[in-house]
């Protein structure tokens, strides 16, 4: 009679061939990347490219912003703004300057489009002051605004 050998036993005496071996380390490697790329965050270059381009643009955008509401006559230049139509708010941007970087020669490729979206949705008080800091300052009060 054959003597039975324990699973344990069996995994000691188990030796795989050349192609098993090549296979599993094949699957694993798809498996690995899968994983990686749904669950694990990783992204290709150009995506990553695309994605830091993206954060440049809504930073300068932020800065747009910031200089806007920084500026003394920032609620009569909102009210202006405002009245402008919105296809030609970045050409309103673009022409106050804000746009508009200080190291740069010319404005960024769609800084001014996307700095008059913010614009639009930004709540810019009427009577407030703004200081140079971009914080509405009303008897005494500061209220920071926040671009987003």
């Amino acid at each position: 009679m054959a003597e039975k050998k324990s699973l344990s036993q069996r995994w000691e005496d188990y030796r795989a061939s050349k192609a098993t071996l090549f296979w599993s380390c094949v699957g694993i490697s798809i498996l690995t990347m899968v994983i990686g790329f749904t669950w694990g965050g990783w992204v290709t270059g150009g995506t990553a490219q695309e994605m830091t381009q993206e954060a440049r643009r809504n930073l300068a955008a932020t800065f747009c912003v910031n200089r806007f509401l920084a500026a003394s006559d920032a609620a009569t230049q909102h009210a202006a703004f405002m009245e402008v139509s919105d296809w030609q708010r970045d050409e309103f941007i673009q022409e106050g300057g804000w746009a508009k970087m200080p190291a740069l020669e010319r404005p960024l490729a769609g800084i001014a489009d996307l700095c008059a979206d913010k614009l639009a949705k930004a709540d810019v008080p009427a009577t407030a002051a703004q200081s140079p800091t971009g914080a509405a300052t009303t008897n005494g009060e500061s209220n920071t605004t926040v671009v987003q």
